[in-house]
């Protein structure tokens, strides 16, 4: 059976935790994955929504909050801060030694600064220096404005966590971003670190219907080969980006690589294998976050090889075949990166209504 020690030390990839949770923090479940081989955690508004909303573990915490006059606002923020300082504690020790290049706990801004770039670089500044933890990143969405507050908080040495990045022409923005960012940063580049995580599953979802809708012999062959494919593009435009006389300058400052993180990695259709996109994305410099059910399968039923660079050449042939069904592959960008920032915004808001209906309860 294959180990996250083995993806790791074998394959170069770096398995992260996606999920995050206060009752995982306190009965050592974050411990016991972290011995399991998980090197980083991630979490975002979804996460904290279905973690606060289930149970009592903040309870208690948000009945103090509230009681000292914290709105629902200030208290989300608080207790979103106290999970986020305990994961870094847990996964400090990975950081130091990895030398910096894992254990890392992402915190995304809030979804309503998604097309607000002044906004963003603000907050992301905010949370950055009041944590003040060498193992923290921020994440901002790769939407439009979000290019810009990519570029400047690089450029002020913040490890950022890119996030909800669908086509490739948004992917060579967001590289584009941290390069000219990182020449910008008058400090040492060795000290940043960056990862842009590419949704997966999500993207073979938004085609399969389109494929399905076109309804033809030759639509419906390419189900379940999109996202793959745009993945594996993807690392090709990575190893492109990240050679060559530009970047040998910033190595020679020390600049580490910003790394391609396999994110929605869950497969969706129970047709796919489970770890489908697990499998065909391992390869060096780079990582996968993972929710704990797909870790779980991971370890049992696996494959480990190196597959993010196997057969580029069938890659390039099925976006070709897909744009000449009628797949349009930036409209599905498009429409993705909307329903990403939409849901994130609906489990914020989701989120500060039930924790307004506990304090209510409380008093």
């Amino acid at each position: 059976m294959p180990s996250l020690h083995e993806l790791h030390d074998r394959f170069g990839q770096s398995p992260w935790l996606d999920n995050l949770r206060r009752d995982w923090l306190l009965d050592g479940t974050i411990a016991r994955w972290i011995e399991r081989g998980v090197l980083g955690c991630t979490s975002n508004p979804s996460i904290f929504q279905k973690a606060m909303s289930a149970g009592d573990a903040y309870d208690a915490q948000l009945r103090q909050l509230t009681a000292a006059g914290d709105d629902v606002g200030a208290a989300y923020w608080k207790l979103v801060r106290d999970d986020i300082d305990r994961a870094l504690d847990a996964f400090a020790p990975v950081h130091t030694r990895t030398d910096g290049k894992d254990g890392f706990v992402s915190l995304e801004l809030a979804p309503d600064l998604a097309h607000d770039t002044a906004g963003s670089l603000t907050a992301a500044r905010r949370l950055a220096d009041a944590i003040d933890r060498p193992n923290l990143m921020i994440k901002v969405p790769a939407t439009e404005a979000g290019i810009p507050a990519i570029q400047g908080l690089v450029a002020e040495g913040r490890n950022i966590n890119i996030t909800l990045i669908f086509g490739l022409p948004r992917y060579r923005q967001v590289m584009e971003a941290y390069l000219s960012g990182l020449e910008a940063f008058p400090g040492d580049p060795s000290q940043v670190r960056g990862v842009a995580s590419f949704f997966v599953s999500r993207v073979d979802t938004e085609i399969d219907q389109r494929l399905e809708r076109i309804g033809s012999p030759e639509a419906l062959a390419l189900r379940g080969r999109g996202a793959v494919a745009q993945a594996r593009l993807a690392y090709q435009a990575f190893q492109e980006t990240f050679r060559g006389p530009r970047w040998d300058a910033l190595v020679a400052r020390g600049a580490d690589v910003q790394r391609p993180l396999w994110a929605s990695t869950s497969t969706k259709n129970p047709a796919y294998p489970p770890t489908l996109y697990v499998d065909e994305l391992i390869g060096p410099d780079t990582v996968n976050t993972l929710p704990e059910g797909t870790l779980d399968l991971f370890e049992e039923q696996g494959t480990l090889a190196r597959r993010i660079d196997a057969d580029v050449a069938d890659a390039e042939d099925v976006f070709a075949r897909l744009a000449a069904v009628g797949v349009d592959l930036d409209d599905v960008s498009r429409v993705l990166e909307d329903e990403g920032v939409a849901s994130f915004d609906k489990a914020f808001d989701e989120v500060h209504a039930s924790l307004a209906d506990k304090a209510a309860a409380f008093h």
